[in-house]
């Protein structure tokens, strides 16, 4: 299966190291680097912000290659 948007809960952000966590609305939660985020339109998150993120489910563990806001357009 080719890598997907899905929607997502910042649960974690740590913004000096600029990583954290999301919990999707599957009740995964997937950590993030800075390389997932820092790319788009973000500049910060908090806990509790929704988004969409770009999971791959065929790697493990679970990267999330990109971020945006659920209100921003994503390419499919």
């Amino acid at each position: 299966m080719a890598a997907s948007w899905t929607q997502a809960t910042v649960h974690v952000f740590d913004a000096t190291l600029g990583s954290g966590s999301v919990i999707t609305d599957q009740g995964d939660v997937i950590p993030f680097k800075p390389s997932s985020w820092e790319p788009g339109a973000l500049r910060t998150m908090r806990p509790g912000q929704r988004l969409q993120v770009l999971v791959d489910p065929d790697v493990s563990p679970v990267v999330i290659s990109a971020m945006t806001l659920v209100t921003f357009p994503t390419s499919s």
